[in-house]
């Protein structure tokens, strides 16, 4: 991802977040509509991205830097898990245009599926899968279903959570309490 900072790295931004949002409610969105809701003409945004694959392509990989720092300023490796994972839904809940977009359609991200690990032995960092675990061996989450169901479920729920205020079924104010609601009663560990 480039870093371009002033004016330039505004306009980029701004043409990145509002191709994120416009494709994540229309795949067949046009350039045009595109550069309508960033609010720049059609030639401003054919002077950043020549052609629409490579807008894509550009808006995959922000919106992926996007959600890990999202991810990342949620700190998941401190405090109580419970405390922790409700800090995860807060941030992805903040991201949710980049997350729309992403799994609004699996094609998306198959050009950009990574290898397990950067360099040869080396586990990559997994901070909700970590974060997970951490929550079952405290006895917070659920031990009796893997931690990938969990963080499965976590998505579903983020997700449906998101595309219920984007129909304005939910309002977004009351999105991040009915979400956490949801995921907590699945996931706690109940006594017998």
């Amino acid at each position: 991802m480039r870093n371009e900072s002033g004016v330039r790295g505004r306009t980029r931004r701004a043409i990145l977040a509002a191709a994120a949002f416009v494709l994540a409610r229309n795949r067949s969105a046009t350039l045009a509509d595109i550069a309508e809701a960033a609010g720049v003409g059609r030639s401003t945004l054919h002077r950043y991205f020549s052609d629409r694959e490579e807008l894509i392509n550009a808006v995959v990989e922000d919106s992926l830097t996007v959600i890990s720092q999202s991810i990342d300023e949620a700190a998941l490796d401190q405090g109580p898990p419970a405390e922790a994972m409700r800090r995860l839904v807060a941030a992805m809940l903040d991201v949710a245009d980049r997350l729309m977009f992403l799994w609004g359609d699996p094609r998306v991200l198959e050009a950009f599926e990574k290898p397990a690990s950067d360099e040869e032995g080396a586990k990559p960092t997994a901070p909700v899968p970590d974060l997970i675990e951490r929550g079952q061996a405290e006895g917070v989450f659920d031990p009796e279903v893997s931690a990938d169901w969990i963080q499965n479920v976590l998505w579903a729920v983020v997700y449906t959570g998101v595309e219920q205020v984007d129909k304005g079924l939910i309002p977004r104010h009351g999105v991040y309490a009915t979400v956490v609601r949801t995921f907590e009663n699945g996931i706690r560990l109940r006594d017998s």
